[in-house]
């Protein structure tokens, strides 16, 4: 059992070395699992280095994203996202307000970015072949990029594997055993979203920013970013931190729903992208890695006691993703952001 502690504000967030999660070393997992734990408790973020995907396939995910947005509009907005019954394609700048996720709150300016989304690519013979349920099927690919799907799906797979790492990584973290979560995970609700965030315009609106203050919404979440900068995170006392980029890791954060799972234990904390002064554009890209929609989350058994009993009510994995999108995305057709 895990005893609830306050946590504590942290000034930095810590960089854990993964090599020794790839090796049979069960002292070495024991290890990583209490730095992972310390993140969890005080930031809900840590960069991942030695993570064991090549350099040269994050540098190629990258070109093919500015490739990608390099394309006129109008190439672009004939894969827009509304077309694609997951909601997959391609997302104008303004579409997206994250600073949303209070209903009762007034909402933010849109984001001041633009991206393209793709799922889990699916067969006919998946169980969610057909069904429109969010992240699996029905992408939407540029015709006229050649290379790019090979490249992308290439890249899906990789940082898919390492998200799967993490997971089990989190699984030791909570005293639980290292495949605790895998069942739930055998059909990962997965989103591979790239960004472009343009220099800032010459007039934006009050609180407007690359991406306002947000939480995320699933499992864990996996960044690649590039030198650009930008990502702020929140601490335990509500302070702003740098989220700096690091050459060869990537950026770990946790969603909403592993802070149900352990019972607000570990932290799915606000993060945000402040406007981009660079004078050039900035590129990251983020993959959502969640659980499949029919898990029930509910709190670990590692993480409620008597004086610390369950703080949220049980629901599945897809009734809360269903609803933060609806909130995001409320500018978009109401039909298009129920599926």
């Amino acid at each position: 059992m895990i005893i609830y502690e306050p946590p504590k504000s942290a000034d930095h967030i810590p960089v854990i070395d993964f090599a020794g999660s790839f090796t049979a070393d069960a002292e070495a997992h024991r290890a990583i699992g209490w730095e992972v734990h310390k993140a969890c408790r005080e930031t809900g973020f840590f960069y991942v280095k030695n993570h064991g995907i090549p350099e040269s396939l994050i540098a190629n995910q990258f070109e093919q994203s500015r490739r990608f947005f390099d394309l006129p509009l109008d190439r672009k907005m004939a894969i827009h996202m509304t077309q694609s019954p997951t909601m997959v394609g391609y997302e104008p700048v303004g579409v997206q307000v994250t600073d949303s996720q209070d209903p009762k709150a007034k909402a933010s300016p849109p984001d001041l970015k633009e991206a393209f989304f793709i799922g889990e690519e699916i067969g006919p013979d998946h169980p969610y072949a057909g069904k429109k349920i969010r992240g699996y099927g029905f992408n939407q690919w540029p015709d006229d990029l050649p290379g790019f799907r090979d490249a992308v799906l290439a890249y899906h797979a990789a940082i898919s594997g390492l998200s799967m790492q993490v997971v089990r990584m989190l699984a030791l973290s909570l005293d639980l055993p290292i495949d605790y979560f895998v069942p739930m995970f055998d059909m990962p609700n997965t989103t591979l979203r790239m960004l472009k965030y343009p220099p800032q315009p010459a007039r934006v609106d009050f609180n407007q920013m690359g991406a306002g203050a947000h939480t995320d919404w699933g499992g864990v979440t996996l960044l690649a970013q590039d030198d650009v900068g930008g990502l702020e995170v929140r601490n335990a006392s509500g302070d702003w931190i740098r989220a700096t980029p690091i050459p060869g890791t990537f950026v770990v954060n946790l969603g909403d729903l592993m802070s149900r799972w352990t019972n607000g234990i570990y932290r799915s904390n606000f993060h945000r992208v402040m406007n981009n002064v660079s004078g050039r554009d900035r590129y990251s890209m983020a993959f959502f890695f969640g659980p499949r929609p029919s898990s029930v989350i509910d709190a670990l058994p590692t993480c409620v006691s008597d004086d610390r009993p369950a703080q949220f009510e049980p629901c599945t994995a897809q009734e809360h993703v269903n609803e933060m999108f609806r909130r995001s995305y409320a500018a978009l057709k109401p039909e298009l952001t129920n599926a």
